[in-house]
This record gives C-alpha cells, sequence and structure tokens, in this order.
C-alpha cells in the first residue's frame, strides 16, 4: 500500500493511494474525484499495460472536463432542460452542457476532494458529502466509493449514498478503457450484453423510446471490433439496455455487461455490474490535445467507456428504470471488472 501526494486543488492536498496484491493488476485511485487514474492488467505474456487514460496529478484532471476516471454524479448522463419534477415540486439542476445538465453539473461529484475513510494494501474507501441544494438537488447525500481488489486479482468498484430527503441517485465511474494501453481503440474488440437501446435526440437527449439493437451498429451481442459500424462520424455516446438478469457471481447479484479485448496482446476485460443500462462513449471529443501521463496529447477515439447506470434522462421518463432515493434507502452500484488474457 502507498498513498502518496498528488498535488493540489483549490490550495487543498490531493492524495493517491496505490492498490495491489503482488505480481498481477494494479489500481491507482486519487482523492479528486474519487478517480481511477492507473489500471495496470498484463496480458497473454504476463507484461503489464495501463489501460486508463488519465493525467499526471491533481491539476491536469482539474483543467479538464472530460471527467477521465471520475466518480460521476448526483444525476450522472445527461437531464434534458436541467429540470425534472419530483413529488410534484420542479427541481431545476446546474446546466452545464448547454440548456442539459451533465453528470451533477458544474461541480460535481468528479470535482469533490474525497477523504480517505479506511486503507489498506488490497482495498480504499472514500467518503464525501453531498450538501442538500447542492448544484440544485434536495437532499443530504452520504456518499462513499470503495475500490479494491479481490484474491482473484478482480477489481471493484462500489458506489454507495444514503439521503435524508426524496431525491434522485445516479452515480457512475467514468474510465476511458484501452486495452492496449495506446493508440485507437477502434481496432479493438467489444461485446456487450444488450440487446435494446435508447435512441437519443440531436442533444443526445433518449427520445423515450426503447429499440432493438438487432440489424444496427449498436449491436455487439457478438464480439466485433468498436470501429467496424460507426453509427455517426462521432460515433457511439448512447445508452444500452442490459439484457441478462441478476446472477449470483463472485459473492454478489450482478449481470453481464461487457467483454473488451486486444487481440493482437490478448488483453482481455469483463465487467459485470447492478446496473440497467451503460453509456457506450467512444470518445470523439478528447480530441482538444489533453495532455496525457506520458506527456503527449490524449486523442479523439483513444479511449472508450463503459458507464453502468440508470438511463438518461430517467427523472424525466418515468417509463425509464427509476433512479429515485428515499430516506432509508441505500443507493448501491457495484461494477466487477474480471482479467483473463485471451488466447492467442
Amino acid at each position: 500500500m502507498a498513498v502518496e501526494a498528488f498535488g493540489r486543488v483549490d490550495g487543498v492536498e490531493v492524495q493517491a493511494v496505490t492498490l495491489s496484491g503482488g505480481s498481477g493488476p494494479r489500481a491507482r485511485v486519487t482523492t479528486y474525484g474519487a478517480r481511477l487514474t492507473e489500471l495496470w492488467v498484463p496480458d497473454r505474456n504476463g507484461v503489464l499495460a495501463d489501460i486508463v487514460l488519465g493525467h499526471r496529478d491533481a491539476a491536469g484532471y482539474a483543467a479538464t472536463k472530460a471527467y477521465l476516471g471520475a466518480t460521476c454524479g448526483r444525476f450522472s448522463n445527461r437531464i434534458a432542460g436541467g429540470r425534472f419534477v419530483l413529488d410534484g415540486h420542479v427541481v431545476e439542476v446546474d446546466r452545464n452542457e448547454g440548456a442539459k445538465s451533465l453528470h451533477g453539473g458544474r461541480a460535481g461529484f468528479d470535482r469533490k476532494i474525497w477523504e480517505i475513510a479506511e486503507v489498506s494494501a488490497r482495498s480504499v474507501t472514500l467518503v464525501a458529502v453531498s450538501e442538500d441544494g447542492e448544484m440544485g438537488y434536495p437532499g443530504r447525500l452520504a456518499l462513499q466509493v470503495r475500490y479494491w481488489l479481490d484474491e482473484a486479482d478482480r477489481l471493484w468498484i462500489a458506489m454507495e449514498a444514503q439521503t435524508d430527503a426524496p431525491t434522485v441517485v445516479n452515480m457512475v465511474n467514468h474510465s476511458y478503457f484501452t486495452m492496449a494501453g495506446s493508440g485507437s481503440v477502434m481496432g479493438q474488440q467489444l461485446r456487450i450484453g444488450a440487446r435494446h437501446y435508447t435512441p437519443v435526440d440531436d442533444a443526445l437527449i433518449p427520445t423515450g423510446e426503447v429499440r432493438a439493437v438487432a440489424g444496427t451498429a449498436f449491436d455487439f451481442n457478438a464480439l466485433r471490433e468498436i470501429g467496424a459500424d460507426l453509427p455517426a462520424p462521432d460515433g457511439f455516446d448512447h445508452n444500452l439496455c442490459l439484457t441478462g438478469p441478476l446472477e449470483a457471481k463472485w459473492g454478489e447479484a450482478l449481470r453481464f455487461c461487457a467483454e473488451a479485448v486486444d487481440a493482437a496482446s490478448g488483453r482481455r476485460m469483463e465487467l459485470w455490474t447492478t446496473e440497467p443500462g451503460v453509456q457506450f462513449y467512444t470518445g470523439a471529443h478528447l480530441a482538444g490535445g489533453l495532455p496525457g501521463k506520458d506527456g503527449a496529447p490524449i486523442a479523439a477515439f483513444t479511449g472508450f467507456t463503459l458507464e453502468t447506470q440508470r438511463f438518461p434522462d430517467s427523472p424525466n421518463q418515468p417509463q425509464f428504470p427509476p433512479a429515485r432515493l428515499e430516506p432509508g434507502q441505500r443507493y448501491r452500484h457495484l461494477m466487477a471488472f474480471d482479467f483473463t488474457p485471451a488466447p492467442a
């Protein structure tokens, strides 16, 4: 276990924690935004590579709006018009993407400096508070995010929240993955356990329809190259509806989300989750020359996200899985990443 200084944001010290079980995968997490900043995974020959995009230090993350590796909330993804009705009252939340709210607003969970509550060689628990009225959301939330490597070297992320008043919660992890460790992800392979998706309008707000993926660019039910059939020049930025039921998996109730593979190296990842949807985004808007960990700029299509979630705009779409949280309830969102190299 190593806890290190990771720079300062607004004069406050930020820390980073490295989790490792030995010779296998290792992860690095920072208190700024409860972010996953590094994830080292072996290929079929045991050679480790860092498969998540990021910056060198806290200042790099604070200077950008790409949400790299961040815990996002209070309501992640988009809310149309930055407003919804809760118990007959109109709730107005921060609009930070034109007329929409995205990932909780300009000062969402990704901008918080979280506190380390517990830490060990394999695990770190981070805590924070989202006050009543923060970014317009009702209710005071007690927040917790735990990252840990289990004895089989799987990486787990558990996002939890409790409230003192009715509210909506949809926390996501916003890591950008690259199974090769660098370069374009267009030739990397992906399988997603979803037979439906939620079409969007020009503002990337779901229309309310749930449409079958069969015969469309959104059909990833068989492993295929990410760039083989893009729906538009900007690629993917869509919610897919996970098909499988919750099943007993590694001591938890989880459903299959995705399998990602780099055929050349054999680096492979499976993702399982508690959530009903996943936002698959191919990083078209990373083209602004963001400085990466090696100092080279991060380019478009050099990372993809798998943000397991409740559906976008669900506070305004009653037919979607609900995101409401009541006092006395606990919001708990699990992600489990399993790394088993693909055969040659």
